[in-house]
């Protein structure tokens, strides 16, 4: 009859897809840096809100969302590993599509809310009440 499995040529490299850097190898060096940078992004906060050194509570409110942002970059890049070149950029393309959904919406919601409050809630003054 004729041969079984002599003709078949199969290349062994099960997983070894090396695609211009599309696949990302996590080391152990890149999740230290990442725990680390997470430490001193929540240290720091912690320390500006506890020696209470910013003059206001709103500018300190202001600071610390900027090192949350800068908190969730680092667990994005470190952690998930997210950058533009894994699968041909379509999940960070992902992550801005939701980011700008996720703006509209809650500018939206923020601005319905704060029209609704001036235009719909009735002014009562106690003193022509009977």
């Amino acid at each position: 009859m004729s041969q079984q499995h002599g003709d078949h040529h199969h290349d062994d490299h099960h997983g070894d897809h090396h695609d211009d850097g599309a696949a990302y190898h996590a080391t152990v060096k890149g999740y230290v840096i990442g725990f680390l940078l997470s430490v001193v992004l929540t240290a720091i906060p912690f320390w500006l809100v506890m020696g209470k050194v910013l003059p206001s509570s709103s500018l300190t409110a202001f600071v610390i969302l900027g090192f949350a942002a800068v908190q969730i970059v680092v667990h994005m890049i470190y952690f998930l590993h997210m950058n533009a070149k894994i699968e041909g950029g379509w999940s960070m393309l992902a992550l801005i599509f939701t980011i700008v959904l996720v703006v509209i919406m809650l500018a939206g919601s923020i601005w319905v809310m704060f029209h609704l409050n001036e235009n719909m809630m009735p002014v009562h003054d106690m003193r022509n009440m009977p």
